[in-house]
């Protein structure tokens, strides 16, 4: 018989050989898929219609994606329209580019710390009768939930992997989103697919809305269920029994005849249990004065800060523009997603200076205006010479040097980054590598007198943003 400890080492030893050998496999995936002989600024691949909205995805294949391990979408939602409940299968920043709305983030195994008052409930349940003409209340129990969040224009959100939320658009214009998901992230132990779990109505896939219809043919034909979420998978009887509800209930879970696809529009008003939005912003501003450290706990996690207020700016040039960022010394949460990003707005022909990424790949979304930018790879190859206008979608490997400057209508970009501390090391500035080094240094490797060598250290006194007026040539556009 064969020795139990014997045995238990050896299957021991295998898991761990195995797991090894899929994280070098997954490194060396992405090494292969970073041999990069050209980038493109990309515009959408795939668009999905909605009751209240539409979604815009990239394809995911690209190799300017596959790279850095990243999907991005941008999610458009009508006043008053509501993006079902979901989950990523990997960690996911989100920037709200337009618009302001309320987050519900579902953590597991939290209370659920907002509830009506018996007052509130009794109200709703008399208009609720009149409304339904003596039809009776199975339940006469308060509405309660977990935590929901305003969010705004600017907002930078963290969303961990596996945890589900929604988002409602309660404003006076439409709610648009960007979001980035870094699928080549530790906490995603699938594979390289982006992938959005829903948990209601009979949704398309976001980044391959195809296969969406070949399942929902497929159900068609036969299969359980008639929706995309995950209720429509199990069956009827059995969903019925595990939520004591009647088998009509669990098939309107599970989506059956729901056209509405991702974004739904909701009858009347969403009614939420909820602060006053001056009351919650005032907790919110002191929460964030207070700072986030040891006294964080998970069901309270601070989810979003915003990065579009002038005055958050980090760098500040009155001639040049503002970056602001956002990464794990302001949002502690960032720590465990491995991710951060930026925010930036170059005036009119502002540079950022020469640049490169020392520890994160970087996407970059144009949020407004046009820039021209280049991307030099590590043999002093010019990957992209173009211009990055509204809409589109950059992405600049790790350690590859880009230089950005904004056309005469100015510039504005969020920069989604896979480190939790990205840094960045300036090539022109008062910070730059050239001002490290010695004036015989510079003269000696570029061929230049101790004059020329001076003027080319010190002629620039910004640190990071440029202004162009003392430039003798402009970047053509």
């Amino acid at each position: 018989m064969a020795n139990p400890l014997l045995l238990s080492f050896s299957l021991s030893f295998l898991i761990l050989f195995h797991g090894s050998l899929a994280r070098h496999q997954s490194q060396q995936h992405g090494q292969d898929q970073c041999q990069l002989n050209k980038l493109e600024a990309r515009e959408p691949d795939n668009r999905i219609e909605c009751e209240a909205g539409q979604i815009d995805s990239w394809n995911p294949n690209h190799n300017e994606f596959q790279c850095p391990g990243v999907a991005v979408a941008r999610y458009t939602v009508e006043q008053n329209g509501l993006h079902l409940p979901s989950y990523y299968n990997a960690p996911t920043l989100i920037h709200v580019i337009q618009g302001r709305g309320v987050l519900g983030v579902i953590f597991p195994g939290c209370p659920e710390t907002f509830e009506e008052s018996q007052q509130q409930s009794q109200q709703q349940r008399q208009q609720g009768q009149q409304g339904q003409q003596g039809r009776q209340f199975s339940s006469q129990q308060e509405d309660r939930h977990q935590k929901i969040r305003r969010i705004r224009e600017g907002d930078i959100i963290a969303i961990p992997a596996g945890v589900a939320f929604w988002t409602y658009n309660e404003g006076d214009q439409k709610l648009v989103t960007v979001d980035f998901v870094h699928t080549d992230n530790e906490d995603n132990q699938l594979d390289q697919n982006p992938r959005r779990f829903y948990l209601a109505g009979n949704p398309n896939d976001p980044f391959n809305p195809q296969q969406s219809s070949r399942n929902q043919q497929g159900r068609h034909q036969g299969q359980q269920g008639n929706g995309n979420n995950l209720y429509s998978g199990f069956d009827t009887r059995l969903l019925a029994d595990a939520l004591n509800i009647d088998e009509e209930t669990a098939r309107k879970l599970q989506g059956e005849d729901d056209n509405r696809k991702n974004i739904i529009r909701v009858q009347g008003k969403l009614e939420l249990v909820s602060p006053q939005r001056s009351r919650q912003e005032e907790q919110e501003r002191q929460q964030q004065s207070r700072g986030n450290g040891l006294e964080e706990t998970f069901c309270s996690a601070r989810l979003r800060e915003n990065i579009a207020d002038p005055s958050r700016a980090d760098v500040y040039s009155p001639q040049a523009g503002r970056v602001s960022t956002v990464n794990s010394y302001n949002l502690p949460i960032l720590r465990s997603l491995g991710l951060s990003a930026e925010r930036g707005f170059l005036y009119q022909n502002g540079i950022y200076t020469p640049h490169w990424n020392i520890n994160a790949h970087s996407v970059i979304y144009a949020i407004r205006g046009r820039a021209r930018v280049q991307v030099v790879d590590d043999n002093g190859n010019n990957l992209f010479d173009d211009e990055l206008r509204e809409g589109q979608v950059l992405t600049v490997p790790q350690n590859f040097a880009v230089l950005k400057q904004a056309s005469n209508e100015g510039f504005e970009w969020v920069s989604f980054k896979t480190n939790d501390r990205a840094n960045i090391n300036p090539l022109a500035g008062r910070i730059s590598v050239l001002r490290a080094l010695p004036d015989d240094v510079v003269a000696n490797v570029f061929q230049l007198s101790r004059d020329e060598a001076r003027q080319v250290k010190n002629n620039r006194r910004q640190v990071s943003l440029l202004d162009s007026s003392s430039s003798q040539r402009r970047l053509a556009f």
